[in-house]
């Protein structure tokens, strides 16, 4: 079985090397056609024309060229108006990606069916034939500490390094220079045009990756905790979740031509969902928009306070959160390496609650402008402070850290330190909430495993031996503590309100009178 196995991670090897390689392969032309087909603004037109002449019905054989030269083009534009200060004439309309992939000729265009199911699907394919052969190397379920502190992806080694170089670099392109990722982006076109009726953007690509690579590595879940029915049903949750609210129903919506929206994310993790551009497009879609916009409002007022007082902020961390999801499939091998150290936890609590204060500062601006007119509060621009919390929180901090990070820092990185929905979660469940992991300090054989696996840095451990029930703003009732315990020391519950020191077994249930 290791030989199958082996097979398995070679098929996937070879073809996520054939998926880099077309960032380097293809030639471009643009021709009149084109650009009349993506420029569609008869001003651009006739300003950028006269511009790209020296390219136009030029071959390239570089992406990189190809978009300097236009890029180069309508700079010149621009900056000709800045210094005559005609600041109404400037072109704001990024037109790169979609030039770059209309005008893509040769090899990737002309053969996008088959280098998808080679990159996705074969990929995936050897992905899985990988994964289900653990089922037969190891055919006893339950956990094992296999070496992870020793191979080098999962302990900081020079794989782990490379991984997360590559995570950050792609979190990069995607939301900087989304065209140099234009041949990736063409191999979903046709599954695009099914779900919203449209070519692919950036965004369609991230999202179809996403749910693959989630699905994939649910299916590793599956095996890896085939002996608990709660991780089984938690794994489906969020694979669920992410296949149908994240990604098939917002495309659909596209295509129907309603507002996109994933109905499982609020505010304030959904840091745009108040944006005038945002209100203005639910309020102009009649009826259903506005119950879009009050289904938002409701999930964040109502829903969190209610569920996590039943059911803690597992409700959503570990159950529905697409974050969350990809934080326990493709994170999973790298949940140890979370940080367990009080210095940590106390950055932690520092940091996520100024997200969060930062969040609801900002919506309070974008609201203001968006029911006055006026742009500025206290001085300061709001659009200015909105386009900071995009860059800084939604690009660097969720994206490029926040999964960049899982090979280093593990695998809740966002969720633990920058997440302000889940700063909000854990506000309510650390202190209304009937939600605890109970402990039997009396079974605890301090074997470390629930500290170990733990991906929200709380040393379990040290609660298990005092016996002390866990309440803690941060733990989002993932029960991998519960799952890899060997004595059943820890048990997720939804209990009366009690205090941290309550006994596991209380008085009243004991035997001995």
């Amino acid at each position: 079985m290791k030989i199958i196995q082996k097979i398995g991670f070679g098929i996937f090897l070879i073809s996520f090397a054939i998926f880099l390689s077309l960032l380097f392969v293809g030639k471009y032309k643009l021709t009149d056609t084109v650009f009349n087909n993506v420029i569609t603004d008869k001003t651009h037109q006739k300003l950028l024309k006269p511009e790209l002449s020296n390219i136009l019905d030029k071959e390239y054989t570089s992406n990189i060229d190809f978009i300097k030269d236009f890029k180069n083009s309508v700079n010149r534009i621009n900056e000709k108006f800045k210094s005559e200060q005609q600041w109404d004439k400037l072109i704001y309309t990024d037109y790169t990606l979609e030039i770059v992939k209309q005008s893509t000729i040769g090899l990737v265009k002309d053969n996008k069916t088959l280098f998808f199911y080679i990159c996705f699907v074969v990929s995936a394919l050897g992905g899985l034939i990988y994964i289900v052969a653990e089922l037969f190397i190891s055919p006893v379920a339950g956990i094992k500490n296999n070496n992870i502190y020793k191979t080098r992806i999962t302990s900081r080694g020079v794989i782990a390094f490379l991984f997360a170089a590559f995570l950050i670099s792609f979190y990069i392109f995607l939301y900087k220079a989304p065209a140099y990722l234009s041949n990736w982006i063409l191999l979903v076109d046709d599954l695009s045009l099914v779900l919203t009726g449209g070519v692919a953007s950036q965004w369609f690509l991230y999202g179809f990756l996403y749910s693959l690579i989630m699905t994939t590595m649910g299916i590793k879940m599956y095996v890896k905790y085939r002996h608990s029915n709660y991780q089984l049903l938690r794994t489906t949750s969020v694979i669920f979740f992410q296949l149908a609210f994240a990604f098939i129903i917002p495309n659909i919506l596209i295509k129907l031509q309603m507002p996109s929206m994933d109905f499982k994310n609020m505010w304030p993790l959904d840091y745009s969902f108040f944006f005038d551009y945002r209100l203005d497009e639910l309020t102009a879609a009649g009826t259903l928009g506005y119950w879009m916009l009050g289904w938002g409002i409701f999930l964040f007022v109502v829903g969190v306070p209610v569920m996590v007082y039943f059911f803690g902020k597992r409700w959503y961390c570990s159950w529905v959160c697409g974050c969350g999801g990809l934080a326990e499939t493709l994170g999973d091998p790298f949940r140890q390496l979370s940080d367990k150290s009080l210095k940590a936890w106390k950055y932690e609590r520092v940091i996520v609650h100024s997200v969060l204060v930062f969040v609801i500062v900002m919506t309070i601006a974008v609201l203001y402008t968006f029911f006055t007119g006026t742009t500025t509060i206290l001085g300061i621009d709001t659009y200015l402070i909105r386009e900071v919390y995009a860059f800084a929180i939604g690009f660097v901090f969720a994206g490029a850290i926040g999964t960049g990070f899982y090979p280093l820092m593990g695998n809740r990185v966002w969720c633990r330190f920058g997440c302000p929905l889940a700063a909000y979660l854990g506000l309510v469940q650390r202190f209304k909430s009937r939600f605890r992991i109970t402990t039997n300090g009396g079974q605890c054989i301090s074997c470390g495993n629930c500290s170990t696996y733990c991906e929200m840095g709380i040393d379990v451990r040290a609660y298990a031996q005092k016996g002390e029930n866990i309440i803690r703003a941060s733990c989002v009732g993932c029960g991998i503590c519960a799952a890899v315990c060997p004595r059943g020391v820890l048990k997720l519950e939804n209990l009366a309100e009690e205090g941290r020191f309550d006994a596991y077994i209380r008085p009243e249930e004991s035997i001995i009178k």
